[in-house]
This record gives structure tokens, sequence and C-alpha cells, in this order.
């Protein structure tokens, strides 16, 4: 029997097969999936901002960024048995939430933060074979490490899979 494992914002969770990780309210935000197909070992990751480096982060302030997160989700999916050179990735976010913001870093959050997330994934050589990301209306993500398949649901948009 599976079990359904949330992860909140500025979090990250790491299951095996049949589990499902699940994340709400990626607007902005940016959930990040990793698999290791051979394993059947998920992690899913929920980011707000693209990078720790003009922040004054501390190590407890790990997951919020995408450049931090994304090296803390694959050490604790290798500490499970899985191996960098096995994963694939799926993501999902980055919408423009904020439209009628004049400040355009804040409005183009999302952007950027997909951005990140795609340069840290090549970074550490990690395909990413399926994405959903920017638009204008928030996700909640299912992620289930049986079979590496990320489902979408929207408030009026329906549901899809990866």
């Amino acid at each position: 029997m599976s079990q359904v494992v949330t992860v909140g914002i500025s979090d990250l969770n790491v299951t095996k097969a049949p589990d499902v990780l699940v994340t709400y309210a990626l607007g902005s935000c940016v959930g990040i999936c990793l698999y290791d197909p051979s394993l059947k070992i998920a992690g899913l990751s929920h980011i707000m901002l693209p990078s720790s480096v003009q922040m004054s982060a501390n190590a407890s302030q790990a997951m919020k960024f995408a450049d931090t997160a994304i090296e803390l989700l694959v050490h604790r999916m290798e500490k499970m048995g899985a191996h960098v050179f096995r994963m694939k990735a799926k993501i999902a976010g980055g919408a423009q939430m904020f439209s009628g913001v004049n400040n355009s870093s804040l409005a183009n959050i999302g952007q950027r933060n997909v951005v990140a997330v795609k340069q840290e994934l090549l970074r550490l050589r990690i395909p990413i074979l399926a994405e959903d990301t920017g638009k204008n209306y928030g996700r909640t993500l299912y992620f289930s490490a049986a079979d590496g398949s990320m489902r979408i649901k929207s408030v009026n948009r329906g549901e899809w899979v990866w």
C-alpha cells in the first residue's frame, strides 16, 4: 500500500516505490522531481527562489533556493542508494503570478526560478524529461516513485500526466 508524502514550500523529501510525493501551491515556485528508475527512488523539492548567492542564507534555508535545494535533494537520494548518473528530472511551476506588479524582479520570479533550476540540473548533468512551467496559474504536483510519472492538477484547467 502506498503512502502520500507531502512536501511543503521550501521543503524536500525522498521516497521509494510505491509511495507518491505531493506538493501544493506551485505558483512562481518550482517543483523539481528527480527519479532513479533502476531503484525506483523519487525525490521532490519545492523551491521559492532562484539563488542563495544574493541572500544572506544560512544552512537552515537551503531548501528555499534552486542552487542549494537540488544538490541537497541529490545527496538525500544518494543516501538511499540512488546514483546521480541515473537520475532523470521533471519540473513544474514557475508561473507569473504577479502580473500586476510593477517591480520586474518580483513579476518575473517564476521565470527566474525555472532558469535557475535548469542551470543547476545542467550543472549536475541530470536530463529534464518533461516540464510544465510558466503561464499564469498555480499547480499541484504528484510524483510517483512507482513509475516516475508527474501528475499536475490545476483549478479550472484540469489534470495531466507527464
